[in-house]
């Protein structure tokens, strides 16, 4: 890492050490699978046994450049609690869009917003994300926002909740994608299939081509063959091989 940071595990709790480093894997896979956005963009999670703390990256390191000790703990009122390096402070979209839901949704742990190219575009197709393929139709509660500008005004708060609803994942309308989840693992997953839903549809509508549906109650079928508590949560069981693609890489996230 070019911006090292003393280690703060001998500082915080260890539940919290855990999730940092949790956290701090999670923005290294984000840039692996090419989901990151320079320094922009922000992953969050819950401070263990904590009210209203939540855990974001400092403004200005790239993705591939978290660890678990540069991670910046901030409250849903956006005071800085513990930052190991001042040198850096957070991004306001980042503490607008997350405190929202971290304030509104009390069993998410973890939320991902991106701005990769798939997703910008899908966001701005009228359409929205379509049903042409499983993976696609795994989304079937999937909320829209409505632009509003750059995501610094606190007052889009509430509208930004009250569009999200009891959904995990979120198409924020020319701008980027969202999702959320009771764990980092389960949020990870859905971003990463959402965004492999978003290039789908761009590739198929690329065809120019007509497009085949599969019937509606198909659709509805798969959708929740997906939900949760139908078979299992998705993430838990793929995150162990998602840290060890990782620490065969590079294990510097963990320190």
């Amino acid at each position: 890492m070019n911006h090292p940071v003393q280690s703060v595990r001998n500082v915080v709790s260890e539940a919290e050490w855990e999730a940092r480093i949790t956290l701090a894997a999670a923005y290294r896979l984000i840039a692996h699978f090419g989901m990151s956005d320079l320094i922009y963009n922000h992953i969050t999670c819950k401070v263990p046994d904590a009210d209203g703390e939540f855990l974001i990256n400092p403004y200005g390191l790239l993705y591939e450049e978290i660890t678990a000790s540069c991670l910046v703990k901030i409250n849903l009122a956006g005071d800085i609690l513990f930052n190991p390096n001042p040198t850096y402070g957070i991004n306001q979209a980042g503490y607008v869009i997350h405190s929202a839901i971290h304030g509104a949704r009390h069993e998410v742990d973890c939320v991902i917003h991106t701005h990769t190219r798939a997703g910008m575009a899908v966001s701005a197709l009228e359409c929205g994300l379509l049903p042409i393929a499983q993976t696609n139709m795994r989304f079937g509660k999937i909320a829209y926002h409505e632009y509003e500008g750059v995501a610094v005004d606190v007052d889009e708060r509430e509208r930004l909740v009250a569009d999200l609803g009891n959904s995990d994942v979120m198409i924020l309308r020319n701008h980027g994608l969202l999702t959320c989840g009771p764990s980092v693992a389960e949020a990870f997953n859905t971003m990463y299939w959402l965004e492999s839903a978003c290039k789908t549809q761009l590739d198929a509508l690329a065809c120019n081509t007509d497009l085949h549906l599969p019937q509606e109650h198909v659709i509805a079928k798969t959708a929740h063959q997906y939900e949760p508590q139908v078979r299992r949560p998705y993430g838990i069981m793929e995150w162990p091989a998602m840290i060890r693609l990782l620490d065969r890489r590079d294990t510097s996230y963990r320190d």
